[in-house]
């Protein structure tokens, strides 16, 4: 197949860790061929849809990883598969290239969905599922937030689109701080913000659950680093080794199917304790640390699911 990748820069990537990549390498090995664009450079040109990128080959070598074709422009209907594989924010820009992406169906398949990402994002489809989340408000009005607050005492508070762990603040009851962030993230934003019921249990850590096509296929832990209250690992969590409980379990029941009806064929899950709190669909990651791990080549077992899709 004639695969493209609409991803971020490809150079800066960590190739023992990046999910993209990984992705790319088990296409080369299946014998794919490979593409490679940046989201700034898809158009939508006189009924086409084009991007504006390299062809690609990929190789386990740091420092010297992707081998780039000259640039050139191609129709992305010429393709058979193109991921959607940028990181947010989860902004306009990000919402118009799904946009984009969706006038190429159903001639190429586009994974995730474009279509289910837009109406997907991460911290609104675990609204869908109440009694797998903790208590959860989203609001911008200051007062619908100090309730939540006095209501629950220690609390999240973070921005509804962000990412990787950023502006993530642990508000407990005796913090006093809440009007001054809330100043400050209403002052450069006019997206509301989400906040939780904070969960005693991430200190044994936020373990990231990754399903294909609705099915679990293992998962890994991130445990918070001394002082921090954020498991992301780009912030410094530490991955580690975990099994799937009856809970995991139970919870990837009830979101599969869904998952799997509207395209969502990579998803990765955040679960604290008892409790799902994120359903990631834009981008997600996990997949080296798994096959580090368990030795479950995840990246084999999406393309199975890509290829059965498209077959």
């Amino acid at each position: 197949m004639k695969i493209a990748f609409q991803m971020d820069p490809i150079g800066p990537v960590n190739i023992n860790a990046d999910s993209t990549f990984r992705l790319a390498e088990e296409a080369q090995a299946r014998g794919h061929s490979l593409f490679y664009y940046t989201p700034d450079y898809l158009a939508f040109d006189e009924g086409q849809i084009t991007a504006r990128g390299h062809t690609l080959k990929v190789q386990r070598v740091p420092g010297d990883h992707a081998i780039l074709g000259d640039l050139e422009t191609v129709n992305l209907a010429d393709f058979d598969v193109v991921w959607l594989r940028q990181d947010p924010p989860f902004d306009m820009h990000y919402i118009t290239t799904t946009h984009l992406l969706d006038r190429l169906s159903p001639g190429t398949l586009v994974v995730n969905d474009p279509f289910w990402v837009r109406n997907f994002p991460e911290k609104l489809l675990v609204l869908d599922f109440p009694d797998l989340t903790p208590p959860t408000t989203i609001a911008r009005d200051l007062e619908t937030i100090r309730a939540f607050k006095a209501k629950h005492g220690d609390v999240i508070l973070k921005p509804l689109y962000g990412n990787g762990g950023a502006g993530v603040f642990r508000l407990d009851v005796n913090d006093r701080n809440l009007s001054s962030l809330h100043e400050l993230f209403t002052g450069f934003s006019r997206e509301p913000l989400i906040v939780q019921k904070y969960l005693p249990a991430v200190s044994k850590g936020d373990k990231r659950v990754i399903l294909v096509d609705g099915e679990p296929v293992g998962a890994i832990n991130r445990v918070p680093a001394a002082g921090e209250v954020r498991s992301n690992m780009h912030v410094g969590g530490r991955p580690e080794k975990v099994a799937l409980t009856e809970r995991d379990r139970e919870i990837c029941a009830a979101i599969g199917p869904i998952l799997k009806e509207k395209g969502q064929i990579f998803v990765g899950i955040d679960v604290i304790g008892d409790y799902l709190t994120e359903i990631n669909v834009t981008s997600p990651t996990g997949i080296q640390e798994l096959e580090r791990f368990d030795g479950t080549n995840v990246a084999a077992q999406i393309w199975e699911a890509v290829e059965a899709r498209r077959a």
